[in-house]
């Protein structure tokens, strides 16, 4: 099977490049898109914001430095993926999921 990017220079091998807290604060800007458009009505928009934040996702849990961490992105990445695609089980909410990220964003704007 193929894989279509949407992120393809960031597949290529620069999302390594990247510090952790840059990794997740870039989902977060996408996790934000999603809700903007989901708030807007707009459902293609908002899966396509979730498909790109899950694809970083995925190439953050790929990324060898988070090996000791992985059991909390494998969680994060099937939170996000029930709240827009599944049954909500873990009763998440737009504004949980930002506040999770936006420390990251934080985080990385002060290493910066």
């Amino acid at each position: 099977m193929i894989m279509s990017f949407a992120h393809k220079t960031l597949a290529a091998g620069r999302w390594l490049t990247f510090s952790p807290f840059e990794q997740l604060g870039h989902v977060g800007s996408e996790i934000d898109r999603a809700v903007y458009w989901s708030r807007a009505g707009k459902s293609d928009h908002t899966f396509a914001a979730v498909d790109r934040a899950l694809e970083l996702l995925d190439l953050t849990i790929a990324d060898p430095r988070w090996r000791r961490r992985l059991k909390e992105l494998l969680r994060a990445r099937d939170v996000v993926a029930d709240r827009f695609y599944g049954t909500n089980e873990y009763h998440t909410n737009d504004a949980s999921l930002q506040r999770y990220f936006f420390q990251f964003a934080l985080a990385a704007r002060k290493d910066h």
